[in-house]
């Protein structure tokens, strides 16, 4: 098979950062409106009186400090938690799509290519904002693409899915080059009443251009020199929003139609299972562990990746060999590891090698062996 190459990524950053300070504040000014207004129930034993929270909870549970969104007063507002943002005409272009036309640009600009160059868009994310046409299609519109698109969604793991889709692609000449873009409005499924999950997650977008290794002219490749997917079914991580919903509405506007967890199962079930699968990785790539300078993992939960690698390495990792932006980006689904990939690969020396690996809701597990050209 053909040698393809990751030749370029992209990141688009939203224009407002929410602190824990700022979230817990408003959190917790609704937990105070929701126990007043059921003192009465509360004091009968009907109704459970909710716990406030803080940022020391926070940041000792995920390691998280802040997250960027698309939008912030209506998140921070106790009487609504979500954001604000306006339905959009047909005619104009979607806040997903416009978030991809920003990361592609990036992406092509680093992998030196136009869109002319591409022929094939690839949308995977864990949420579309609409059911159909394909995102991937009004996104190869915006940009100008000749050729074809189409959305995917494997939750956390829908980057390093879509890689080895556009890998594929490359080899069986079905595509010169793939466009595979993430675009993650992540705070549109959180469930901001919830004091368990309230903080997770965090907007962005990221790019990467995939294509074959001997027609790239980008100066940031990295061949990809093997990839593995697995998928698990659990329940463990669940959203149950669709357009079955409609169908009774009792079920219209309820807590499971936003994201949920079992967050202790997760984490003890989906470490181990990381681990032992860029293992199997990098040893199907001809590698051992200790070849393996950086590890750009799913920027899910700080004590998962911190176990993960110490797994795998038999130490704590140092803080370039597993680089993290969850801090302040928090959990931005699929395209936290690309985050950290993309902020974390200029310094690696020639011939070096690295993993890009997600895990998340199915279970799902996608994991991508690089070595810089």
């Amino acid at each position: 098979m053909k040698p393809v190459v990751i030749s370029g990524t992209g990141l688009f950053t939203p224009p407002y950062s929410i602190s824990n300070d700022e979230l817990v504040t408003a959190f917790n000014a609704y937990v105070a409106l929701h126990n007043a207004d059921n003192a009465a129930a509360i004091a009968e034993g009907t109704v459970t009186a909710l716990e406030p929270s803080s940022s020391g909870f926070i940041e000792k549970a995920s390691g998280i400090k802040s997250r960027y969104v698309m939008e912030k007063e209506g998140i921070l507002d106790p009487s609504r938690m979500s954001s604000r943002i306006a339905e959009r005409g047909d005619d104009e272009l979607s806040l997903q799509a416009e978030m991809c036309v920003a990361a592609a640009n990036d992406a092509l600009r680093r992998a030196g290519r136009v869109a002319a160059d591409i022929d094939m868009v690839l949308v995977a994310a864990s949420n579309m904002q609409r059911a159909y046409p394909a995102m991937a299609v009004e996104v190869q519109e915006a940009l100008g693409i000749e050729g074809f698109g189409f959305d995917m969604n494997v939750a956390c793991s829908s980057a390093t899915f879509g890689i080895q889709t556009a890998m594929a692609a490359v080899q069986t000449g079905q595509a010169r080059a793939v466009l595979v873009l993430n675009p993650e409005i992540t705070s549109g499924h959180l469930n901001f009443r919830d004091r368990d999950s309230h903080f997770i997650f965090g907007d962005a977008c990221t790019a990467i251009v995939v294509e074959a290794a001997d027609t790239a002219v980008s100066e940031h490749q990295f061949e990809i020199l093997e990839s593995k997917l697995k998928t698990k079914f659990s329940n463990n991580i669940r959203n149950n929003f669709g357009f079955l919903n409609r169908f009774d509405e009792n079920g219209v506007g309820k807590a499971d139609k936003l994201f949920r967890q079992q967050g202790r199962k997760v984490f003890k079930e989906v470490c181990p299972m990381a681990a032992e699968m860029i293992r199997d990785t990098v040893q199907a790539a001809g590698l051992e562990i200790a070849q393996v300078s950086r590890y750009w993992l799913h920027q899910a939960n700080l004590n998962m990746n911190l176990l993960i690698a110490r797994t795998l390495l038999g130490r704590d990792a140092e803080p370039k060999e597993a680089p993290v932006i969850l801090d302040t980006y928090a959990n931005t689904s699929s395209a936290g590891s690309i985050i950290a990939f993309h902020l974390n690969q200029d310094d690696l020396p020639q011939g070096a090698h690295g993993v890009i690996c997600s895990f998340g809701a199915g279970y799902s597990i996608g994991c991508v062996v690089v070595r810089k050209k």
